[in-house]
């Protein structure tokens, strides 16, 4: 069974048995010191309407729901540090861990996983770069994240570079036709557009990652029938991505808002088994209940 619990994903790791999962990717709070909030707007044909779209049509747009969460820690490496040191207990020696975080954070959070997995077993940064938002105009604009690739063993780790997916070249009369027609493997930079405000992706939660990085870290870095956690799980796009590449899931989340996407996300799934959380109401249904693995 995929598991998804509602609860502090510290208990819920403290739990967890020793080499139990194969991949971790966790996409933590970044700790801007902001309110991360994502309204969702509603709109109809109206000649009336505030709005002007395509062809010169009008709108009417009405405030639908929001969700939101509070991005701020008085000590985020204090934060970090006793799950970090539990994603490298529970991951198996051929495991590997991805961590999601942006330029403002990076730096230290470099600093603290070389310590807790050590430096020789740091792969790579990864550069997510997408061209999308506001734009500074007293600075470049911020347009990446960084991802960094730690293996709990640098020497035996999962790495499936047949199965990732390639991609255009660039410059593909460089290469010649044969390399051209294949495509190169992605390098430490990807370029990927983030999820559409008005996609069928989207879900309307703060700071949802697109399913096609997700799935191109589970392809690379696990294999059919291997457990994938995430244990800072948000919009659930980590189990989306497993279930679909035939992988096993560990979600967590403490955020009630979290919990109401992701059952909406696996609505009708009977292979999932919900820990604290009633998904048929959308309720909370006892935080305190015994987490058994």
């Amino acid at each position: 069974m995929n598991r998804i619990f509602f609860g502090e994903n510290l208990d819920i790791l403290c739990q967890m048995p020793d080499d139990s999962v194969h991949l971790v990717y966790i996409d933590p709070p970044f700790n801007t010191g902001k309110l991360q909030k994502r309204v969702q707007l509603k709109t109809s044909r109206d000649v009336l309407g505030d709005r002007t779209g395509f062809g010169g049509r009008r709108y009417r747009s009405e405030v639908g729901t929001s969700m939101s969460y509070i991005d701020v820690y008085d000590d985020y490496m204090a934060f970090l540090e006793p799950r970090l040191v539990e994603a490298r207990r529970v991951l198996r020696p051929n495991g590997s861990l991805y961590f999601h975080i942006d330029y403002r954070e990076v730096h230290y959070c470099k600093v603290l996983l070389d310590l807790i997995f050590g430096r020789e077993n740091f792969l790579n940064e990864i550069i997510w770069a997408y061209d999308y938002g506001g734009r500074s105009k007293r600075k470049w604009p911020a347009k990446h994240d960084n991802i960094l690739y730690y293996a709990k063993d640098a020497a035996d780790y999962v790495f499936n570079e047949s199965d990732i997916k390639r991609i255009p070249y660039m410059a593909p009369g460089l290469v010649g036709p044969e390399k051209a027609a294949r495509g190169k493997l992605p390098t430490d930079t990807w370029w990927n557009t983030i999820v559409s405000p008005t996609g069928k992706e989207k879900t309307g939660y703060p700071t949802q990652k697109p399913l096609a990085i997700l799935k191109r870290i589970i392809q690379a870095s696990s294999n059919p029938g291997d457990i994938v956690l995430d244990f800072f799980a948000g919009s659930g796009t980590t189990g989306i991505a497993a279930r679909l590449l035939k992988r096993r899931f560990i979600l967590v989340d403490n955020n009630m808002e979290a919990l109401e996407v992701m059952a909406r996300r696996f609505d009708g799934l009977h292979d999932i088994e919900w820990i604290g959380f009633d998904h048929g109401t959308a309720r909370s249904a006892g935080v305190t209940q015994t987490v058994l693995f």
